[in-house]
């Protein structure tokens, strides 16, 4: 028997699925195609949603949204554990002729009835994703908190689509830009000139939502306080790009003066031309880390008692929300980044 399998990697650059029938059809992100295919198949999947989302089915949504990777091929029966291996390898899952999307192992994840969902399916998550949640749950006991284990682990690196080095420093800029015009209008309002006249860089690269506070004579409160708090996203963006050599817990607020301070020494043109961005490893077991941290915060919340060892929950959210954008969370513009826990 011969069967067509149409595999969804979320990794850039996975194994060919060298034991298909013939060579099989790949498309990837530079395939403008693909994300509306993507978006179609996610559809599909909550069309088979009856009774509220469950936490599988919402799984398989997040891993369609971060699929880099579509092959399509046929493959023999006698090839069914080379397709096994290969798509836990791929970090793959499958859709098959009979409607159901199913792990590497074959076990269905999601269906319209039948095929029934199986227990024991699985979605596939690459090995240093898994390695980091354990980590950042063993350093969160250490800690004394009770990280929740049905977390699941934030990106792998064959997995990060990541921003650029000199995109991410006019972001920091422009986040301090905003940060000190909410700060200033506690006392003296800065103009946007004047901010410019330090920050230029940074004003360039606004935001429209930014851009709109930033030119408001009198900005609402709500958005005053929100962009007050950017230093922390600031912070984080100038830890990533190797400005801070380290990230604290985020149990305190930074120092605002500090942040402004770098920001300030490094708009220009040559410095930001010269900007890296710290390993890809370091920056996903930060993202891991907050993730959790963040969960923890909302729990609490929830609750209603106080966030546990000591976290402060708008520095938790911030540092989540620039790590979200810097790692491409949903390919989110800065405006619009989710931080969903």
């Amino acid at each position: 028997m011969t069967l067509l399998i149409n595999a969804y990697s979320t990794l850039a650059a996975p194994p060919p699925p060298e034991f298909a029938r013939a060579p099989a059809n790949r498309r990837d992100r530079s395939d403008p195609e693909l994300v509306p295919h993507l978006q179609g198949f996610v559809g599909y999947v909550l069309g088979t949603v009856e009774q509220g989302m469950d936490a599988r089915t919402f799984a398989v949504i997040r891993h369609l949204q971060r699929v880099q990777t579509h092959y399509s091929f046929e493959v023999e029966d006698d090839a069914f554990d080379a397709l096994t291996a290969w798509g836990q390898a791929a970090n793959a899952i499958c859709f098959l002729p009979d409607g159901s999307v199913r792990d590497a192992a074959g076990n269905v994840l999601v269906s319209r009835g039948e095929p029934p969902v199986e227990a024991d399916a699985a979605l596939p998550y690459p090995a240093d994703a898994r390695e980091r949640k354990a980590r950042s749950e063993r350093a969160l006991r250490a800690l004394g908190a009770q990280p929740p284990a049905h977390l699941p682990p934030v990106l792998g690196e064959g997995e990060v689509r990541l921003r650029g080095s000199e995109e991410s420093m006019r972001r920091m800029l422009a986040l301090c830009a905003v940060a000190v015009r909410a700060e200033s209008l506690h006392s003296q309002p800065l103009s946007t000139q004047e901010i410019a006249a330090k920050l230029g860089p940074g004003v360039a690269a606004l935001s429209p939502a930014e851009r709109d506070f930033i030119d408001a004579q009198a900005p609402d409160e709500e958005a005053w306080a929100d962009q007050g708090w950017r230093y922390e996203s600031a912070a984080l963006l100038q830890w990533a790009l190797g400005l801070r050599e380290a990230l604290p817990e985020p149990t305190a607020t930074c120092d605002a003066a500090d942040v402004a301070r770098v920001a300030i020494a490094e708009a220009d043109e040559a410095r930001i031309a010269q900007a890296r961005l710290r390993p890809t490893a370091e920056l996903l077991d930060a993202l891991d880390a907050i993730y959790r941290r963040h969960w923890l915060v909302r729990q609490a919340r929830l609750d209603e008692r106080e966030p546990p060892i000591g976290l402060h929950p708008s520095v938790v959210y911030e540092r989540h929300y620039a790590l979200n954008w810097l790692l491409r969370f949903d390919e989110q513009d800065w405006d619009e980044v989710g931080t969903p826990t």
